[in-house]
């Protein structure tokens, strides 16, 4: 029978983790945290380091829309910790947050490590015990938690446990994906752990890439089957990252995995159309060269220039003697073959893990009774723009709920916990 104060064991602080530990505190639980880094929160830290986009203020229907086939499962759980919830639950701790032109939502400070230090000073004072170097290694014969660390091997038992331990993107932050074996040899279905938001690689010839490497492609559209995004991207030594790239990452990497390849057009001015393009590189004097005739006169930037250079090859295609209306094309639907995914340590986040089939409403494992699941663990993906936040959060918040409702002890108060409703 559960004691007045159940112990709930939470592997994993990030977000998901951190924030699933603090529902079961404040509904009455006794919780302990576990982390095979040194210290929580590092790859929220990483994320923050350009400023931390914890949430996008568009409405919740277009939001959930980017979540893709994972959206009627993740539904309820956003629904119930809403962008709204998590602006007040950031304010809450002191952290104000303003929407930025983009629609994106930051902290007022901009950087992770004021939320970050704030939500660890909560969680202390709700006697969270946090225990860190320990990696979790899977469950022992009677269900206690297994983990190593510099001291030996450590067996924990739990009245209900919490795993957030991430997907397989930056693993010297602490997420690596190693967390699969322990599922496999529990017979859960894990969906391969695929790059998300993540870099491609495309066959650069000597000169661009020694020329062009490290430049940006600013005010950018990408297109790829029937997909369109504005942004920029990165010009590296082995082909394109950056937020427009990252926003058709599925797509391509899926096309890729399927054929080998992905053309995807960037268009360098898309404000202007083909027609206006087409008149203005007509109009271009003899005596000037293309180059610096599309710097001038058409504000593109060398890098631009470079890969239609690029794309466009020697001989007949070359820029001097191409066709105003085959340049025009060129400027804003250059073809860049892209044939391989960046590696899964370098993206921003991970496709795959625990198919939804594995879990209830509640993120409960069916084959783990009180064993819960949430933030990148589970099978979603979703583009950089808070997106990827917003779901850690909640699913978090929604696993911690589910704790105290399997948990059912009178000693604990789920209504004290995070929902739409508090």
């Amino acid at each position: 029978m559960l004691g007045a104060r159940p112990h709930v064991a939470v592997i994993g602080a990030g977000p998901a983790g951190l924030m699933a530990a603090e529902v079961i505190a404040r509904g009455g639980a006794t919780v302990a945290v576990y982390d095979r880094m040194a210290a929580p929160g590092r790859k929220l830290l990483l994320a923050g380091r350009g400023g931390l986009n914890i949430t996008h203020s568009e409405n919740i229907e277009d939001l959930l829309a980017r979540y893709g086939p994972a959206a009627p499962r993740l539904r309820r759980a956003i629904e119930d910790f809403s962008p709204d919830a998590l602006r007040a639950w950031c304010e809450s701790l002191g952290q104000t947050t303003f929407v930025g032109s983009s629609g994106r939502v930051f902290p007022t400070a901009f950087k992770a490590s004021p939320l970050l230090r704030a939500w660890l000073g909560r969680l202390k004072s709700m006697g969270v015990a946090f225990e860190f170097r320990r990696l979790w290694t899977g469950w022992a014969d009677d269900g206690s938690l297994l983990f190593a660390g510099p001291d030996g091997g450590v067996r924990v038992g739990a009245d209900a446990a919490v795993l957030a331990l991430g997907g397989a993107s930056w693993p010297r932050f602490g997420s690596d994906g190693g967390w699969t074996e322990a599922m496999a040899n529990a017979g859960i279905a894990v969906a391969a752990l695929r790059p998300a938001n993540c870099g491609f690689v495309a066959d650069w010839s000597e000169f661009f890439r020694d020329r062009f490497e490290g430049q940006p492609l600013k005010n950018i559209e990408l297109s790829f089957g029937g997909r369109v995004a504005r942004g920029e991207a990165l010009i590296t030594r082995s082909g394109l990252e950056g937020g427009g790239v990252y926003a058709l990452s599925a797509p391509l990497r899926e096309a890729i995995a399927e054929t080998g390849e992905a053309i995807v057009h960037i268009a360098f001015r898309p404000a202007l159309d083909l027609a206006t393009l087409e008149q203005r590189i007509a109009a271009r004097g003899p005596k000037q060269s293309v180059s610096t005739f599309l710097r001038k006169a058409i504000h593109l930037s060398p890098a631009a220039i470079g890969l239609i250079h690029e794309v466009a090859g020697q001989g007949p295609e070359r820029l001097s003697a191409m066709a105003p209306l085959r340049l025009a094309q060129l400027i804003n639907a250059a073809p860049v073959r892209l044939i391989g995914v960046a590696p899964i340590a370098r993206a921003i986040s991970t496709a795959g893990g625990i198919t939804f089939d594995e879990i209830d409403e509640s993120f409960m494992l069916s084959r783990r009774p009180g064993v819960f699941v949430a933030g990148e663990m589970l099978d979603w993906e979703a583009p950089t723009g808070g997106y990827l936040l917003q779901a850690c959060f909640a699913t978090g918040a929604a696993a911690g709920r589910g704790v105290l409702d399997w948990l059912g002890s009178p000693a604990l108060s789920p209504d004290k916990a995070y929902s739409k409703t508090s």
